[in-house]
């Protein structure tokens, strides 16, 4: 329980008492425990070089006196090397003094001298922890400080450090000087390499200027800087010079080169143990102490596999020899210079209130408001000047000034920390907090990290900033050299030129992990690419220095586009390169990029050669896409340098290249082919991937005929159509290439070739239709080709060089007087007729050419058969005739003339069918023949065209034309005088009912081939009847009926246009206004089909239209949307739209059928939402209006004839439905009421017709309740009975509580009277009257309020719509019987009484089992809860005896303990136990009884014992005689464990019984509880004392027990802190259901007695033993129910004996009455689901004579009798 402790409490009383004592410090572990922080070299001379710096001290001399050897003399010779060799070797330091010129010190600065712990306020200095100084301890042991006119002496006594202090008169020196006596005289001279190394470095960032070191009276070196002037740094403007979090923002930044010169002697470079080595290995031995090689690293490299061991001996031997030359001269001074680039940035803080608070809180001072970020780095022209000025001493100069040449970058707090930048390049943040030590930066307080942080992201802004600077000085360079040399573009000499000065800014900025914290580097680097939005630096590039994100990496050579800029090979591999090409700034050479290099220049030859090789080799292996490639090309331009002029090639227009092995290289080719020179290293797989293809021989040919004439930019001596020379050289390729082409090649070329003079011939260039084969030998003066080497035959005859001589020529020579034809007698020449030029035709007509057959075909050569015996002299187209035949003649058609037999298998009439001669007249011109003869009235002929057309259908292919294109009229229809084309007649002669043509009835066996349908189409009829329905019934049964016949062509598309058309005629009548008598007339008019209805119905025939045209034609009519009878829907739309007129058609008793047929498909109809939108408003409804007769009395109500009953059309929300008959008479003439059916009852009140009772409000006046309820209890009893056999046969949904609610929710309670009022809502009406039953809502269930003499119909009137969603006067009548008949006479009259009796039967014996259930649940659950009693009171005794205060392994009750180990086993369950803090509470809580077997059959101890234990359980005594009686320390009594009382409870539970039960009674076990006698008890507040308080709730303890359990007042409250704030807050909760204040209330402990509570003079007090022993465990489990039941039962007691001192029974009735009255606010804090899981048990009181409370008594609080 220790973590349970009020320490607060405890250390207010430690306050409260005791002395003050002093802390003491022991100042000597002190100072050694912080100087055990300080692992770093040179530490004290650092913290003195700070120190002077701070003083701004420009020079500090540091000087090393030493002690001589006690063993080695000193050497006899007086030259300097050896005297100093000896110092060095073997003498000791005896003191260190270090000087500075800095001011001297001030009163604050002494004082903090002496001071721990108290850093320097300056927030501009480094100083923060105030221990810098005391560094100086780990050298000596009593430093000396003398500044100015005073000095300092420290000194010990034993392990407390004082000093003393001097003022000096007379001493006009100003410097400060530091003496430290070394402790040890031991301590040999340090390394001189490694202390100038140090010094080097100290003059990096601090103020010094000069700093000397002395050995003795050797100065060992010197050192000096030189600062040359600052220049400002311009920043660039989209640098973001605030960090990241907002504290700190970079204001300016300068750069200012500094030169440090070092001198030093010879000796810093000296290696004793080197020389030592080399001097004992020339006299030929080894020393054991000293390895045989020079160095570690000599001596592996000896082992690694494949060494130089030569190189490395060689190596060895030189650096020996240089020691041995360096021994010689130790005093020889060497120098060195180097140049260091400084960049400082001046940085303002922005830190709030809140966040400088803190910070000064961690650090002892307020952060600086301004400070400064430093960066050195060592610029290229520095860094060479340096190695130029180091080059003689380039070992040991390199060596001194290791530390400060930034090649692995520091962070710098003054003096360099073992902290790494991850750059190379050093930091200075004199801001920066470090750890104490100073060798690292803090990023551990919350504070502290933040503003490291800040300024760590500061320093990679000013990196930013300078690698902006510097690569801008880089570019200056750069242009400079272009200037001077003229040139505009850098070249590749110049990039190398300032490669190395580009690569060494590179290292230098290229981040690594910093160690040892690598969080350091990443904030910087984080800064420096954070520190602007866009994430490109500037670079060098082959273009000068650009931003990165213009530089590109080239992975091959790409040396067409040399306007890129790329990244040089050398710096790909950089760090910094590496990190931006991960950040995608970098990337590789894009498309994009060439494309917009191509774009800006035209290639040269050699680069569009390798620009083609390069896209052809990328487009073929897939890596750059097709259209990616057209985009190239389509920017790329080349000259062509070879040509003269400089042709300039346009990519993008290049269309192919040239395939050599189809076109020679020398011929001309089109400007949209690429050169062969460039192409001709490219194989075609690559020129394809370009999207090129092979110039094929038509474009190429085409092009030449484009450019003939001069037309192109071909010369005279390429022009094809002139030159006799080209063409004989084209001609061969085009034939070489012949076989190979297309047909449509072929073609093309002959179209190309044959109009133009391409052909050599002898007589010139001509046509290749002019030209002749040289065979063609008829004429000597026609153009014949000459001879052409390897141009073929065919080729020619293709391009048309005759075989033949031409038509034209046949015609002038032939057709004209032949020289050999016989003479005439006249004289003249015999002509040729076309029957013999035909005959010559045929013979040759395999070589006659096209364009001679395409003029025999044109030109009118033959004549015609005349009806005379004359030869007309007409010449006509060999396509105007047909062959010789006679059916041909008896069309009338022109005829060729041919004497003597016509043989259509001769090779003649194949050449006239060749050239066009017809063998059959068209499919038109057959017809154009039937029309033309039928209007000229030559029926013969016009008979002879249908026949020739019927018997030649299939033979002449008449039957492959479109019959429904035809537009000619030719066919006769029946009956008219006049034709149809096949589309507008048909063989159905129904169909000319609609008007249609009939084809003539012998024409109906070929109806297939002239193209006659049966019928005409389906949406021309409908169209047709739409337009002109039938005006007759007759004219529609017909119409409809040939309908009928196709009904399987109306598909439902065409049924729903159709369904409401206005076709079908019908009579309707009208009265006629004119008319003085008003007779009804009939006319004529149409309707749709889906509006009128078949056959006759005498119910709706005067609203509804209804017609009948036959079986056949109604059928047309049903597909067309007319049905037989109205659908209810309709029915409902059209008593909504016009109920008026249907009410007056109807009638009051057709309407009301009407009505309930609505109602009955109400389920069908709700469906439609619109429709039952437009009932709910629509005045439809039926209703009638009772209206009293003025004869009639107002009392009599219930007489139906009385008054007149009147009907009438209204909305539903006009009408109401009558479910109380009774209080309807009383308001019925006011009312409109729906029919009594309840069917259209449930269909107005689905329309939203209100119920009467509804709208009625009923005001009753109870009277008071009578003093004898068995009336009430009776009807009770018997509304709880019948209300399950009602309710049975109900449905679920309209029961709306059922008879379980009833038994729980329903109070009877009997009245003398009851008076109801009631009203009508929206009128003034109201009605008063005397009730015998009346219900009212409580404010849970209801209250049935009764007369002593009821009505049961007036019971049941106001329990049914209790009980039922919808109450009507059935209901109510019903179970006015079920109350009012006998069980018997209800089983008699049919209700299954025994089915619901089993019912009945059935749950009670479920309910006896799970009451069963349930016990043998609590008797486990007692089980269980006795197991966890038993082990929290083993875990309780054995942390008590552990934990408590006072309780230690050797008090006497420990002793104790261990002495009854030996007891014997009879009573190891009592004496065992440590008798610690309530170690017998196991005894005490009956668990030892528990295990007796006697107890468990309900004999108590006392019984098996043999006595009695009443005097055990009274109060124990408080005398003195007590103590003296018990010396030892007793063990606090435990209560009664809770499940011996539960068990109590239960016992009592199950032992009831019914009265009169032959059941055996058996008297129940009872545990023994001995709180039941004195739990209220007053003794004890006599001997309590008050010992503090909680939540102003007062605590008391019980006098004895400091004596009794050596527990004292401090001790109990310590350990049971936390337990007591529990019982406080549980203990409040129950007073505040009271109203109880917090003083009145308050908490005692004891040891032991009974005693629960107490009420003392009004004031209250509690035992907290009580609440620890029975509800701590569930409270700290947050289960809180039990408890406040528990103490609220015993509060009330408590509160009870305020008005009732003895335990009377006034008491016990009080008690009750509190409880009661209170316990609805105590449920409710306990509302909630346990947490245990188990219910809270009730503790109950009970009375007696002792006047005390007495707990866990077993009457109920709550029984009044």
């Amino acid at each position: 329980m220790a973590t349970d402790f009020d320490f607060d409490a405890l250390r207010a009383q430690t306050m409260g008492a005791g002395n003050d004592e002093a802390v003491t410090v022991n100042t000597r572990a002190l100072i050694d425990k912080v100087l055990a922080r300080y692992s770093g070299e040179w530490t004290t001379l650092r913290e003195l070089l700070q120190n002077a710096a701070d003083a701004s001290a420009t020079k500090v001399i540091i000087r090393f006196q030493s002690l001589p050897s006690a063993t080695v003399p000193v050497p006899q010779s007086s030259e300097p090397s050896a005297r100093l060799r000896h110092v060095l070797l073997h003498h000791t330091l005896k003191s260190l003094v270090v000087e500075n010129n800095g001011a001297p010190f001030k009163v604050t600065d002494w004082s903090r001298l002496k001071k721990i712990a108290e850093g320097n306020p300056d927030e501009t200095k480094i100083g923060a922890f105030g221990v810098g100084f005391y560094s100086v301890f780990s050298e000596c042991e009593e430093p000396f400080v003398s500044s100015g006119n005073e000095a300092l002496a420290f000194y010990w006594k034993g392990d407390s450090l004082f000093t003393r202090k001097l003022h000096l008169e007379n001493v006009r020196s100003t410097n400060t000087t530091f003496v430290l006596p070394m402790r040890s005289s031991t301590s040999p001279v340090p390394s001189l390499l490694s202390l100038c190394q140090f010094l080097t470095s100290s003059l990096t960032f601090v103020g010094l200027e000069s700093i000397e070191l002395w050995l003795d009276e050797w100065k060992i070196i010197e050192l000096h800087k030189i600062i040359a002037p600052s220049i400002d740094v311009k920043i660039p403007e989209e640098v973001v010079r605030k960090s990241q979090e907002g504290l700190m923002q970079v204001n300016s930044v300068t750069q200012e080169a500094s030169q440090l010169d070092a001198r030093w002697l010879k000796a810093v470079e000296w290696k004793p143990k080197l020389s030592s080595s080399a001097s004992k290995l020339s006299q030929g031995s080894t020393p054991k102490s000293t390895p045989s090689t020079p160095s570690l690293r000599l001596f592996f490299s000896r082992l690694a596999p494949g060494s130089n061991n030569a190189a490395a001996e060689k190596a060895a031997k030189d650096e020996m020899a240089l020691q041995n030359s360096l021994l010689e001269d130790l005093i020889g001074e060497s120098s060195a210079t180097i140049f260091l680039h400084v960049s400082k940035a001046n940085i303002s803080t922005l830190v709030n209130k809140s966040f400088s608070s803190e910070l000064e809180r961690a650090t002892k001072k307020p952060p600086p408001r301004t400070t400064t970020v430093a960066l050195l780095t060592a610029s290229y022209d520095e860094y060479t000047a340096s190695n130029s000025t180091m080059a003689e001493e380039a070992s040991t100069g390199s060596e001194i000034f290791k530390s400060v040449l930034p090649t692995k970058g520091r962070i710098f707090i003054g003096f360099p920390t073992n902290q790494t930048t991850g750059l190379n390049a050093h930091i200075s943040t004199p801001s920066v907090i470090p750890t104490v030590e100073r060798e690292s930066i803090d990023l551990n307080n919350r504070f502290v990290h933040v503003w490291n942080k800040e300024l760590l992201r500061v320093a990679g802004i000013v990196a930013r900033i300078v690698w902006t600077s510097e690569m801008a000085d880089l570019r200056v360079k750069l242009s400079r050299n272009m200037l001077n040399l003229g040139r505009k573009d850098p070249s590749k000499g110049d990039i190398i030129n300032v490669l190395p000065e580009a690569i060494f800014l590179h290292k230098t900025f290229t981040f690594a992990e910093s160690t040892p914290s690598s969080e350091v580097g990443n904030l910087v680097e984080e800064g420096f690419w954070t520190c602007n939005m866009n994430m490109s630096i500037d670079i060098l590039s082959s273009r000068g220095v650009l931003p990165s994100s213009s530089v590109r990496v080239s992975t091959e050579n790409l040396g067409f586009v040399e306007g890129i800029p790329i990244l040089p090979d050398a710096m790909v591999e950089l760090g910094l390169v590496k990190r931006l090409r991960d950040y995608g700034v970098i990337t590789e050479i894009t498309i994009s990029d060439i494309k917009t290099e191509l774009g800006g220049k035209a290639l040269g030859t050699q680069q569009l050669e390798r620009f083609l090789e390069w896209i052809g080799h990328k487009a073929r292996i897939n890596e750059i896409d097709s259209q990616t490639v057209r985009t190239l090309l389509g920017v790329a331009v080349g000259n062509d340098e070879d040509e003269r002029d400089g042709k300039v090639l346009v990519l993008s227009e290049m269309k192919n290249f040239l395939n050599v092995s189809r076109i020679p290289a020398e011929m001309p080719v089109p400007p949209s082919t690429m050169p062969f020179k460039f192409t001709k290293k490219m194989n075609k797989l690559d020129l394809d991937a370009l999207g090129w293809e092979d110039l094929q021989m038509v474009p190429w040919v085409k092009w030449l005929i484009e450019n003939i004439g001069g037309r192109g930019d071909l010369p005279s001596d390429r022009d094809l159509a002139h030159s006799h020379s080209f063409a004989r050289a084209v001609l061969p390729v085009i034939s070489k290439q012949w076989d190979g082409l297309s047909q449509s090649s072929k073609s093309t070329i002959v179209e190309l070739l044959g109009p133009r003079t391409t052909m050599p011939t002898k007589l010139g260039m001509r046509k290749p239709t002019e030209s002749y084969f040289p065979s063609v030998n008829l004429f000597d003066d026609l153009p014949v080709v000459v001879s052409i080497h390897g141009v073929k035959e065919k080729f020619l005859a293709a391009l048309g060089v005759r075989k033949t001589i031409d038509i034209g020529v046949v015609f002038e020579r032939l057709m004209t007087t032949s020289p050999t034809a016989p003479q005439q007698k006249n004289g003249s020449a015999k002509k040729w007729s076309h029957v013999d030029l035909i005959k010559y035709l045929a013979s040759v007509r395999n070589d006659i050419p096209s364009a001679d057959i395409k003029r025999l075909r044109t030109t009118p050569i033959c004549l015609a058969e005349s009806p005379s015996s004359n030869v007309s002299e007409k010449r006509y187209l060999v396509s105007d005739l047909f062959e010789p035949d006679d059916a041909l003649r008896r069309l009338k058609l022109p005829i060729l003339h041919w004497p003597g037999v016509y043989r259509p298998s001769s090779a003649e009439a194949k050449f006239l069918s060749f050239l066009g001669l017809r063998a059959a007249p068209s499919y038109l011109e057959l017809i154009k023949i039937m029309s033309t003869s039928y209007l000229t009235k030559d029926f013969p002929l016009r008979d002879h065209a249908i026949r020739y057309f019927i018997e030649n259908h299939h033979a002449k292919g008449y039957a492959n034309y479109d019959h429904a294109s035809v537009t000619t009229p030719y066919l006769p229809v029946q009956g008219e005088d006049r034709l149809e084309t096949p589309a507008n007649c048909f063989t159905n002669e129904r169909a000319a009912i609609l008007g249609f043509g009939i084809l003539r009835k012998e024409l109906h066996i070929h109806a297939s081939k002239v193209g006659v349908q049966n019928d005409p189409p389906i949406h021309e009829c409908i169209n047709r009847l739409v337009k002109s329905p039938p005006q007759t019934r007759r004219n529609a049964r017909e119409v409809f009926e040939y309908f009928a016949g196709r009904l399987n062509e109306i598909d439902r598309q065409r049924g729903d246009m159709l369904s409401g058309a206005l076709i079908v005629p019908v009579l309707s009548k009208y009265s006629s206004l004119e008319s003085s008598t008003l007779e009804k007339q009939e006319y004529l008019h149409h309707i749709a089909p889906r509006t009128c209805f078949l056959g006759n119905d005498d119910r709706y025939a005067e609203i509804f239209d209804y017609v009948d045209f036959g079986q056949q034609a109604n059928t047309f009519l049903l597909r067309c949307g007319s049905k037989h009878e109205p659908t209810t829907t309709e029915l409902a739309a059209l008593v909504v739209r016009e109920p008026a007129k249907l009410f007056a058609v109807l009638e009051l008793a057709r309407y009301l059928q009407l009505l309930r047929n609505l109602a009955e498909s109400w389920p069908s109809l709700k469906k439609n939402k619109e429709l039952v939108r437009a009932m709910k408003t629509a005045r439809f409804l039926l209703a009638y209006r009772d209206t009293p007769s003025k004869s009639s009395k107002v009392d009599h109500e219930d007489d139906d004839d009385q008054g007149i009953k009147t009907a009438e059309l209204a909305s539903a929300s006009q009408i109401i439905i009558v479910d109380d008959v009774i209080t309807y008479n009383q308001f019925k003439s006011n009312l409109l009421a729906a029919p009594l059916e309840e069917a259209l009852e449930n269909f107005y009140y689905n329309l939203g017709a209100p119920e009467l009772g509804s709208l009625v409000e009923e005001h009753h006046n109870v009277g008071i309740p009578t003093r004898d309820q068995n009336t009430a209890l009776k009807l009770r009893k018997l509304v709880q009975e019948r209300t399950r056999l009602y309710l049975h046969d109900f449905q679920p949904d309209l029961i709306k509580h059922d008879g379980k609610w009833i038994e729980k929710n329903l109070s009877i309670i009997c009245v003398q009277s009851i008076s109801l009022r009631k009203s009508l809502t929206g009128h003034k009406s109201s009605h008063s009257e005397s009730r015998s039953a009346a219900i009212n809502p409580l404010n849970r269930g209801f209250a049935l309020y009764i007369t002593v003499k009821y009505d049961l119909f007036e019971v049941s009137q106001v329990l049914v719509p209790l009980l039922l969603n919808r109450s009507k006067t059935q209901h109510i009548m019903m179970l006015e019987m079920m109350l009012a008949t006998d069980l018997h006479k209800l089983q008699a009259r049919g209700y299954n009484v025994q089915r619901i009796l089993r019912q009945k039967a059935a749950e009670a014996q479920i309910a006896e089992a799970t009451r069963k259930a349930q016990i043998d649940m609590e008797a486990e659950e007692l089980k269980n809860l006795e197991a966890r009693w038993n082990e929290s009171q083993k875990a309780s005794d054995t942390r008590r005896q552990h934990s408590m205060p006072g309780v230690f392994p050797d008090s006497p009750d420990h002793k104790q303990a261990d002495r009854s180990s030996q007891a014997t086993p009879e009573t190891d369950q009592v004496v065992q136990r440590p008798r610690g803090f309530f170690s017998d509470i196991g005894k005490r809580l009956g668990l030892e009884n528990a295990r007796h077997p006697l107890l468990q059959s309900g004999l108590n101890e006392d019984s098996v014992n043999g006595r009695s234990r009443g005097q055990d359980d009274a109060p124990p005594p408080y005398t003195l005689e007590d103590k003296k009686k018990n010396p030892t320390h007793v063990q606090p009594e435990t209560v009664t464990a809770p499940h011996h009382l539960q068990q109590n409870l239960v016992n009592a539970i199950q032992a009831s019984r019914a009265h009169n039960s032959t059941t055996i009674s058996t008297q129940p076990v009872v545990n023994e509880v001995k709180e039941t006698k004195s739990y209220c008890d007053a003794r004890p507040g006599q001997n309590i004392a008050y010992v503090g308080e909680i939540s102003n709730v007062r605590i008391f303890l019980s006098k004895t027990v400091n004596e009794k359990l050596n527990l004292s007042a401090t001790s109990f409250l310590a350990a049971n802190a936390s337990a007591l704030d529990l019982f406080v807050s549980i203990l409040l909760d129950c007073a505040s259901v009271f109203s109880l204040a917090k003083k009145t209330i308050h908490i005692f402990y004891d040891e032991s007695g009974s005693t629960i509570a107490f009420n003392q003079n009004k004031a209250l007090f509690f035992n907290y033993r009580y609440f620890e022993n029975l509800h701590l465990p569930l409270v700290q489990q947050r289960n809180t129910a039990t408890a406040l039941v528990y103490w609220f039962v015993v509060m009330a007691h408590e509160l009870a004996h305020n008005l009732v001192e003895d335990h009377s029974a006034n008491h016990s009735y009080y008690t009750e009455a509190l409880v009661i009255q209170y316990f609805s606010k105590m449920a409710a804090k306990t509302v909630g689901p346990s947490t245990s899981g188990t219910t809270p048990t009730i503790l109950p009181t009970r009375t007696d004579a002792s006047g005390s409370t007495q707990g866990q008594a077993s009457r109920s609080l709550l029984d009044l009798d």
